[in-house]
């Protein structure tokens, strides 16, 4: 089954045959979604690059044989970025260290009197916080505009259970975040 209205499928197979400007086209459509992705999931912007760059490189070399199906190539896209972003967070994890790394002070610089400033880096430091489903769910709805349908569809999960992970991520939000509120 076509998914009718794929808006990239045109696009894909013109990158399939060999056209420069369809990669181009495609990477500058899609690069600020990708690198916003991941650098909301890794809290890194080099790592975020790199996973931008490989999510490009790969879109390249399956365009030949995209076979248009039951998901948008937007949504392959997605999957895609959020693997190389958990495959990054594992490597993480399994880094041992024999010390401890030095802690660095992540309140706002005594010159920065930039309230909104400071009020982004609380959220990307609660955000970053979140248990890495609840993270990916919220990104996924409220940084990247997708659908319940379609983020369960790409976690691979019912939208019920997507509208738990939501509950439980936006309800530690707010905890972490109560003192803005005021």
């Amino acid at each position: 089954m076509t998914l009718k209205g794929d808006p990239d499928e045109a696009l894909v197979a013109r990158i399939g045959r060999g056209d420069q400007a369809a990669v181009q086209s495609l990477v500058a459509r899609k690069l600020p979604r990708m690198l916003q992705l991941a650098q909301r999931m890794l809290n890194d912007a080099a790592e975020a690059e790199d996973v931008a760059q490989e999510v490009f490189l790969r879109a390249w070399k399956q365009a030949a044989g995209w076979t248009p199906g039951a998901a948008k190539f937007d949504t392959w896209l997605h999957r895609v970025a959020l693997n190389l972003c958990y495959d990054r967070l594992r490597r993480r994890r399994e880094h041992l260290m024999a010390e401890p790394p030095e802690q660095v002070d992540t309140g706002p610089a005594p010159d920065r009197g930039l309230l909104a400033a400071d009020t982004g880096l609380r959220v990307s430091a609660a955000l970053a916080a979140l248990p890495d489903r609840q993270r990916e769910a919220v990104v996924l709805c409220h940084y990247q505009d997708l659908g319940n349908i379609e983020a369960a569809s790409l976690m691979g999960i019912s939208v019920e259970a997507l509208e738990s992970l939501l509950s439980r991520g936006r309800r530690a939000l707010r905890a972490a975040l109560a003192d803005l509120r005021e």
